[in-house]
């Protein structure tokens, strides 16, 4: 029997999932929302002598959907098919309710599944999903809107110093804090580096209007969500009557195609986002870029740095990656392997390690099990 024939007689054997809730740094908030801790859901999938593994943030439900309802859809399918186990698993969520939780752990299983897949074939991921790129670019993302400024500045001229020339903030909460936050970031980052803003959906359409305009006075490159992404006619709004220069950006919790398919037809956004551990995986996420190359319009992708930099390489229309704090501290404490931002601001896979190349790192671990 050959080597092919061998790999394609593997079978996905087992699926185990676990979920960690691990405290932040500080307190943290945003527009609309504040948090101390964050859940990664981290998921396994074996066949072949190989383990695969995959990840999603989200609550620890998730990781019972994962064993109590995706193992058995998964179990037994070729581990060198891995869209055609995500195309069982929704099918068979039909009656779960597929946007949100159950798509989450949808993604981290097929993020499972192509890491299997991958190093079974001794291949990085990147080239198993068929990489156009080289490297994926990032932006720092961070500036709670929680911390002060001595914080809020740290943080960005970190990012900048370690030679990424994109950063976001976030703001929305306080109007009255907001105008300062903005000057005092873009004076500490200077003029050649690009600010980007996330208003989470805090504002109005109006409110939004105002916003947009005050923002391009310090040069302000990239407004998300400026009202709720689900408010599609406001989000046209603010891109069609905001200031030149300024991308309106929405996308993150898209679940499924459909999503993204009402975005680009109502014309709401000038550059898409996705998240390759909420809609679905990368099976999904290679699926929402064919619909932004359909209509040449940029994809940026959200969080997970480690597995979107390998993703985001086989994205045609890609724009960048938000390299989030959050998610970049909790991946560097649960795997070995990270990649680092290098030249230019890029996260560049390692070709000479299967798969995404992580690692996880059990005992860093153990201590925040939630289920």
């Amino acid at each position: 029997m050959t080597d092919t024939e061998n790999r394609a007689s593997v079978v996905v054997e087992q699926l185990e999932a676990a979920a960690y809730t691990i405290p932040t740094d500080g307190p943290e908030s945003d527009g609309t929302l504040s948090w101390d801790s964050t859940t990664l859901v981290l998921v396994r999938a074996h066949g072949g002598g190989r383990t695969g593994i995959g990840y999603t943030y989200a609550g620890p439900a998730a990781a019972r959907v994962v064993t109590g309802k995706l193992a058995q859809i998964v179990h037994g399918r070729d581990a060198a098919t891995p869209a055609a186990s995500w195309a069982a698993m929704l099918h068979a969520v039909r009656n779960l309710g597929r946007p949100g939780l159950v798509a989450e752990a949808i993604s981290a299983v097929d993020i499972a599944l192509w890491d299997l897949h991958a190093r079974l074939q001794g291949l990085p991921l990147c080239t198993v999903l068929g990489a156009v790129h080289e490297a994926t670019p990032v932006y720092g993302s961070g500036g709670f809107t929680s911390y002060d400024d001595r914080r809020l500045v740290e943080q960005l001229c970190g990012w900048v110093e370690a030679g990424i020339p994109r950063v976001k903030m976030k703001v929305g909460r306080d109007r009255r804090a907001d105008p300062h936050r903005v000057r005092a970031a873009r004076k500490a980052v200077g003029d050649e580096v690009e600010l980007f803003v996330d208003a989470n959906g805090a504002w109005t359409r109006k409110q939004a209007l105002q916003w947009a305009h005050r923002l391009a006075d310090h040069d302000v490159r990239w407004l998300e969500e400026p009202v709720s992404s689900d408010d599609l006619e406001g989000l046209r709004l603010v891109r069609d009557r905001g200031p030149g220069g300024m991308d309106v950006a929405a996308g993150e919790y898209g679940y499924d195609l459909p999503y993204f398919h009402h975005m680009l037809t109502a014309g709401a956004v000038d550059c898409l986002q996705a998240d390759v551990t909420r809609c679905g995986g990368p099976s999904a996420l290679l699926r929402v870029a064919a619909l932004c190359d359909a209509r040449s319009l940029d994809l940026s992708l959200h969080c997970a740095p480690q597995v979107s930099a390998h993703v985001g390489t086989a994205v045609w229309h890609l724009r960048h990656l938000e390299y989030f704090h959050d998610h970049e501290r909790i991946e560097r404490l649960a795997f070995d392997g990270v990649l680092e931002p290098g030249d230019g601001g890029v996260l560049r896979p390692d070709r000479s390690r299967p798969g995404h190349g992580l690692e996880v790192r059990e005992r860093d671990l153990e201590g925040y099990r939630a289920a």
